[in-house]
């Protein structure tokens, strides 16, 4: 790994230096065509540097960073960070990238077909026949949910003002929940690490709105109870929204739309190979119920008897209109839907297998090893696609924090899961491998925590001091946020 001090392309370079040469400008010059408000007064200042040097400047910055394509990245509750290839040339194909977000529905039947049929597929994996593919995240389906929510109680002349969310839930619930104007009320969570029944009914009445669930949960837990709690929640006339987040691990097992959620939202950037974080946009396209239909967002694809598609905004007058300016990240649409038809039913059906199985495989093999005494699994005995560890034992006796156990993990070559999430377990680390992975990575990766607590035994310090092999040591995080340098001086 890289020591030396990171420079900017501005520090390099020499007067006159070119990477490209434009050719002589072959058309009239003509002045006067910008304000000379808007016109440079000099020239701009610009890196100069040849080809060979921009090439391996930004090479070895990427080298600095870790990333999927050198190791292991198990982060909780993230999913897919494998993206196949194939997907990112099919996106790259000029009918689909040079397109327009502007263009004309009669210049655009390609895309309005493949986004058509793309509605339809995420309808049947969630059990909802209705899908919008709008919201550009799934912080955003979210916003669409609960603004769906709010339109069909407002239709039935009800004002309610509350949203209930499981204290397991993803952090972007009960965000979505204040910005949409309701007051986020908390659900236990059961011994099980379900929804506590008993809090769920002593909480839900006329003045709630909305459940937003995950299930299986942040814990890594599928709810047994989840028919008894949409009857609960029905019961009082509010909604059931499924968060997507962790539908990897149940496609083609169990449909939300079975288990009683009217709304669902997708992670297109989740479960269905689109790169997200810093990878490109997301997508969190939403599926509803038939009762759900009336409000959904404006336009909609449709498809005419004489097979024509087209963007259609006219007689939705319940709608709660657009969630955004075009469709949504259309280069999304078209990842997701290679992914889902290059493997079909039986293909996604055994992506969640994988997923499920590489979980338990590694759950188990961390017990071989013995990391369960100092890492016990937080609630359960199995898991789905993901499973929490609490480092409470690990704290109290070998004095490493999950901090400590998660810096240690650079050094053996491999991204530390998610610390400290979800909050109701203490010391949390939260695993998830996806189905990507193989039993060697696994192993690896299991045999390398077992190694870090041996030494621990020993030597806390070497785990409190980590990393070592990083371009860069362990930063203060709490500086870093609290006083930012987001500003580079340009060299005169």
């Amino acid at each position: 790994m890289q020591r030396d001090r990171a420079t900017t392309i501005f520090e390099k370079g020499a007067a006159g230096r070119r990477a490209f040469v434009a050719p002589k400008l072959d058309v009239p010059r003509v002045d006067g065509l910008l304000p000379d408000g808007f016109r440079r007064a000099s020239e701009a200042r610009l890196p100069e540097v040849s080809e060979p040097e921009l090439v391996r400047h930004y090479v070895k910055l990427s080298r600095r960073n870790f990333d999927l394509d050198t190791g292991f990245y198990p982060l909780g509750s993230c999913t897919m960070k494998h993206n196949p290839r194939l997907h990112e040339r099919v996106a790259g194909l000029s009918g689909h990238s040079r397109l327009h977000p502007l263009q004309s529905p009669e210049h655009s039947q390609g895309a309005l077909e493949l986004m058509y049929n793309l509605e339809r597929a995420l309808g049947e994996v969630s059990g909802l026949p209705h899908v919008s593919l709008q919201p550009s995240a799934g912080s955003h389906g979210e916003l669409a949910g609960v603004l769906l929510t709010r339109a069909f109680h407002e239709d039935r002349g009800q004002t309610r003002t509350k949203v209930l969310t499981p204290d397991t839930a993803h952090g972007t619930n009960p965000a979505t929940v204040t910005m949409a104007g309701f007051t986020v009320v908390k659900v236990g969570t059961n011994p099980d690490g379900g929804v506590d029944l008993d809090d769920l009914r002593a909480k839900a009445d006329e003045t709630v709105a909305c459940l937003m669930l995950t299930n299986p949960n942040t814990l890594g837990v599928f709810d047994p109870n989840i028919t008894e709690i949409a009857q609960i929640v029905h019961d009082v006339g509010a909604t059931l929204y499924y968060d997507g987040a962790n539908l990897n691990a149940i496609m083609g097992k169990a449909r939300p739309g079975d288990m009683g959620f009217d709304i669902v939202h997708f992670n297109l950037h989740k479960s269905f190979t689109q790169p997200h974080g810093g990878g490109g946009p997301g997508s969190g396209p939403i599926a509803v119920s038939e009762r759900m239909k009336p409000y959904l967002m404006n336009p909609r694809i449709v498809r005419g008897e004489d097979g024509v598609f087209d963007l259609d905004d006219h007689g939705y007058e319940k709608s709660i209109g657009r969630l955004r300016g075009f469709q949504g990240n259309y280069g999304c649409f078209v990842r997701s839907y290679a992914y889902i038809r290059s493997l079909g039913a039986e293909g996604l059906t055994d992506a969640s297998e994988t997923a499920v199985l590489n979980a338990n495989y590694l759950l188990a093999r961390l017990t071989a090893l013995g990391v369960a005494d100092k890492l016990p699994l937080a609630f359960g005995d199995l898991c789905m696609h993901e499973f929490v560890l609490s480092g409470s034992p690990m704290k109290k006796d070998l004095g490493i924090k999950t901090l400590d156990l998660a810096k240690r993990l650079l050094d053996h070559g491999y991204h530390p899961p998610t610390v400290y999430f979800p909050l109701l377990v203490d010391e949390a680390l939260l695993v998830e491998p996806t189905e990507t992975e193989t039993k060697e990575t696994l192993d690896g990766f299991a045999e390398a925590i077992a190694a870090i607590l041996t030494e621990a035994g020993s030597d806390p310090l070497i785990a409190q001091s980590a990393p070592y092999t990083t371009p860069v040591r362990r930063l203060d995080e709490a500086g870093a946020a609290k006083r930012p340098i987001i500003r580079q001086p340009i060299p005169a």
